[in-house]
């Protein structure tokens, strides 16, 4: 167990979801100026993408192992791995809960929401293309809402989830979703075809 704790860089991953929280609190409400592919450029917040560094993060964790020997290790690597996300999810919506209840307005909770969200995309990328692809797919995610994930009068598609506001029972349902099948995926996972741990090695 400690072992699995060093190599994911649990302490780390912590961390960086504490400095995520404060960063989005400080200055989320920041917008980015990201062109409009399709339709109307709406509002597009730091908070849309800082949300994503504890699942880039979680990643690096998950690609310090060897995902082959780990499909077959005596321990239920699969299932540790997946409760970490689901745990820095809990932990995500509690600081914005209590962020919220503190005065901090609807911004923390897109910060949980997000979080949460884009947790349950890297432990469904992770097992099909390894780490470093998932990352960069990752990352792609906000970039294609803030392009293309507006309608024409400025509201966010139904797809684009980390784009809509706090209140939102569609944003809320789909990272529901993500994490359902995400961590599905993850206790499932094999290792992806030999062609893409080339590009994750």
């Amino acid at each position: 167990m400690i072992w699995w704790c060093k190599a994911r860089a649990v302490p780390l991953l912590a961390a960086v979801l504490a400095a995520t929280f404060a960063a989005g609190l400080l200055f989320g409400d920041g917008e980015l100026p990201v062109p409009a592919l399709h339709g109307q450029a709406g509002h597009f917040l730091l908070a849309h993408v800082i949300t994503l560094l504890p699942a880039v993060f979680l990643l690096h964790g998950l690609g310090r192992g060897d995902l082959r020997t780990e499909t077959v290790a005596g321990r239920f690597l699969r299932g540790l791995d997946a409760g970490l996300a689901l745990a820095l999810a809990a932990a995500g919506t509690t600081c914005g809960g209590l962020a919220y209840a503190a005065g901090q307005g609807a911004l923390a909770l897109v910060l949980a929401r997000n979080t949460a969200g884009y947790l349950g995309l890297a432990l469904l990328f992770h097992p099909l293309v390894g780490h470093r692809p998932a990352a960069a797919a990752l990352a792609a995610v906000p970039l294609l809402c803030s392009a293309a994930g507006w309608y024409p009068d400025g509201r966010p598609r139904p797809w684009a989830w980390p784009l809509h506001p706090a209140g939102s029972a569609t944003a809320l349902a789909a990272v529901g979703l993500l994490l359902l099948t995400g961590t599905a995926c993850a206790l499932l996972r094999r290792p992806p075809p030999a062609a893409l741990r080339i590009l994750a090695g």
